[in-house]
């Protein structure tokens, strides 16, 4: 798939009914390659209605956040949950929940064929299974035709939410895994090949036979990779999808969880897909550009309410009323212009 690093969208004069007007009006924003697929498609659609232009660098969540704390974009996005973000006089709200599957090119296996436990995972990621027919994978896989080859081991290359929701998860499951590479944007791999976002990843895999590596699910589903089950905290071996995203979700604290910052790996629940995570904005609590904080809230509020099914067409699951409104509010008392909301529900 080839890589688009900036949307840039041509500007119409024309604006939706109930918003500000903001003439040549353009935002810019910085981030999280996990969501790309879908702000991209979103932007496209708000463009059409309102005029107005996005510019946003698919760099990685890293990225994002750096921009963001240097204030150089309007907003940042991310899949790791910042921690800081109140200290760093940062609002931050998710926009969709998603999930990261392992995708591996193997002959003759065919999507959702392949099963793998976390123990087998984390074996992989941290160098210890070196071959696809190791018995720790093929007890998991009876019938299933491994071959007698090395692993190539595939992750990113860049500071990455998406690699922070995968080593989370491995930090969980797995104490080698937590005293060896432990939780972030960016480990110290133990082993294997880097590539730049979910795209350079999904490429990898794709071209080099024996790979596994990890992407967004939509960049399995774009580029025909083939994806492996999970056995979850429940026990049982599921399949990535929308229904098991949102169960992995289900019951999330996000009223009591301070800057929203909640994490869905490793969920309970039969369904749960155990890789599944939120994705990001972060916006400055005190912008620079009043104009252009606005207008990005206008976009993000119209993203909420208008484009749920955009985000399902992409394999996203979409905020839920009762959540987004708890958002808004939050903008609303947490984004000052001279001291005064720029924003009003």
């Amino acid at each position: 798939m080839r890589k688009i690093s900036v949307i840039c969208l041509l500007t119409i004069l024309c604006l939706m009914p109930g918003y500000s007007a903001f003439a040549e009006a353009l935002i810019s924003g910085a981030g999280a390659t996990f969501p790309y697929p879908l702000y991209s498609k979103r932007a496209y659609e708000y463009n059409r209605k309102t005029g107005l232009k996005l510019n946003y660098q698919s760099i990685g969540s890293g990225g994002g956040i750096q921009q963001i704390k240097s204030r150089t974009v309007d907003f940042g996005a991310s899949d790791m949950p910042l921690a800081d973000a109140v200290d760093a006089g940062l609002v931050q709200f998710p926009m969709a929940i998603g999930g990261v599957v392992p995708v591996v090119n193997l002959q003759g296996v065919h999507p959702g064929e392949l099963r793998l436990t976390p123990d087998a995972l984390a074996g992989i990621y941290l160098g210890k299974i070196v071959k696809w027919n190791d018995r720790k994978i093929a007890e998991a896989n009876p019938g299933l035709k491994l071959p007698d080859d090395a692993i190539t081991v595939v992750h990113r290359s860049d500071g990455s939410g998406t690699t922070w929701i995968f080593a989370n998860y491995l930090d969980k499951v797995s104490a080698a895994w937590h005293e060896k590479a432990g939780v972030g944007t960016s480990v110290n791999w133990p082993v294997g090949v880097g590539g730049k976002g979910n795209e350079g990843v999904a490429t990898f895999v794709k071209r080099i036979k024996n790979s596994i590596g990890y992407v967004e699910y939509v960049y399995a589903v774009q580029n025909k990779l083939t994806h492996a089950r999970l056995r979850n905290r429940a026990g049982e071996f599921v399949e990535p999808s929308m229904d098991t995203f949102t169960a992995a979700a289900k019951g999330a604290d996000w009223k009591g969880t301070k800057g929203f910052g909640v994490v869905l790996t490793d969920q309970p629940g039969k369904a749960a897909w155990p890789v599944s995570g939120a994705t990001f904005i972060l916006i400055p609590a005190e912008p620079k550009d009043c104009d252009n904080a606005k207008t990005a809230l206008a976009f993000f509020d119209w993203a909420y309410k208008s484009g749920a099914e955009m985000a399902r067409s992409l394999n996203y699951v979409p905020m839920p009323k009762d959540v987004y409104e708890v958002m808004e509010d939050a903008w609303a008392s947490g984004v000052k212009c001279g001291g005064k909301p720029a924003w009003k529900r």
